[in-house]
């Protein structure tokens, strides 16, 4: 392991490696690469310190490497300690973009390296979950006073920041990049659904025709681990809490029951709900041998690891990524990733080509708070409805599709309440 003044990853001899891999994340993220192109023109961060707390990947050096292309001075750390590519961190830091992240690291270090991200005293912040925004407003807050504005990729972090909004004590405008629609309807929806099942299918190579599946909550991480369960023949079955949710998931074809109906009858529980202790020892109580649990919230909370530590009298490793918990009966019980989220630690996330329209939403909100900068209030912003659709059009463009446009008839008749029947 390296470790110089402001960068620390595991091998720098694995640079080649991560280059090949960022090479390739790039051909499917032509929309980050077009804002890459104009970035080097314009060079709207021109001298602008950022520090940036995202999952180290082949998406994200992209990401990272279109910022540094506009001019911004930038630090990168993990958001995750399991979800770091250490190749592709490798390659960050021969790009020039110091980055502090290796895959498996502790707590202690885990902080250690958003620390030194702040160390960058930035100007702008990006976020995936609110760990360096809160370590920012806590521990760090003589920092405060450098920063423009940020941006936030992931539901669990807009979660905190509104919390942190309601209770006022939020310092800088902050815009929820998570709640684009080019982010949420295909990120967290095809993006998540897709990565989750590839986590779970690498770590246990199970078969999933036939399977009890139990989504854990629906919101559009739940839908698209529910979607793409059903499509590889799973039974799934969805537990909820908010009720129009439940009656979401029946009219999608799906059973809805309480998570403790459930648990005796699933092979296979995912949680997606950003919240702590969804499967609880109640549930671990009632689950048969051999049942599989794996988390997609960001956090590794909403699986009670504790309890199930409590209820267990041995554990043993069973499988990479997968460890074996004894119970005091005899049954088995499978966590995979520590209960961290699996389809970064088993796998490789969300597939290029649709965080190619999440990070183009994290690269334009950027842009819009440098150009707006002292005249935003300090909130949680939603992303300006003409960046979502600039990156839909974007996006649609890169793939060679084109679409119909209103004529000035139809435009007026949209706009006005005189024409009827």
């Amino acid at each position: 392991m390296t470790s110089l003044k402001n960068y620390e990853v595991k091998d720098p001899s694995l640079a080649e490696a991560g280059r090949r891999r960022i090479e390739w994340a790039a051909q499917q993220m032509p929309v980050v690469g077009l804002i890459r192109e104009r970035f080097t023109r314009e060079k709207p961060f021109d001298g602008i310190r950022v520090s940036a707390c995202l999952h180290v990947t082949s998406e994200t050096a992209n990401l990272a490497m279109a910022l540094k292309a506009g001019g911004a001075n930038l630090v990168l750390c993990a958001s995750n300690p399991l979800s770091t590519q250490d190749e592709v961190a490798a390659a960050l830091v021969e790009h020039g973009i110091p980055t502090n992240a290796i895959k498996g690291e502790d707590e202690q270090t885990y902080y250690r390296h958003i620390n030194t991200a702040l160390d960058n005293h930035p100007q702008l912040t990006v976020d995936d979950g609110a760990d360096l925004v809160t370590t920012l407003h806590t521990r760090r807050s003589d920092l405060l006073g450098n920063v423009i504005g940020g941006t936030e990729e992931t539901t669990t972090g807009v979660i905190r920041l509104r919390s942190l909004e309601r209770e006022g004590k939020l310092r800088y405008p902050l815009i929820a990049v998570n709640d684009a629609q080019t982010k949420y309807l295909f990120d967290n929806r095809y993006g998540t659904g897709q990565s989750t099942i590839d986590g779970i299918t690498r770590a246990t190579n199970i078969l999933w025709a036939g399977r009890k599946v139990v989504v854990c909550g629906y919101g559009w991480c739940g839908r698209g681990i529910a979607m793409r369960a059903s499509g590889l023949g799973a039974q799934v079955i969805v537990t909820e809490v908010e009720p129009l949710r439940a009656l979401e998931a029946v009219m999608d074809g799906y059973q809805v029951m309480p998570l403790l109906e459930a648990a005796p009858i699933g092979d296979v529980f995912v949680t997606a709900t950003g919240d702590k202790s969804v499967i609880d020892k109640a549930h671990f109580q009632a689950m048969k041998d051999g049942a599989i649990m794996a988390n997609s919230g960001h956090f590794n909370v909403e699986i009670n690891i504790p309890a199930l530590e409590s209820l267990s009298h041995n554990k043993r490793p069973a499988r990479p990524f997968v460890d074996e918990y004894t119970l005091g009966d005899g049954r088995r019980l499978y966590l995979l990733a520590d209960g961290r989220l699996v389809n970064l630690a088993a796998a490789e996330g969300h597939p290029a080509s649709v965080m190619d329209m999440s990070f183009a939403n994290q690269a334009l909100c950027l842009e819009y708070l440098v150009k707006n900068r002292g005249k935003l209030q300090t909130r949680v912003y939603a992303v300006p409805e003409d960046i979502d659709k600039q990156v839909a059009r974007l996006k649609l463009s890169a793939m060679n599709i084109t679409i119909d446009t209103l004529t000035e008839e139809q435009q007026q008749y949209l706009t006005s309440w005189a024409e009827g029947t």
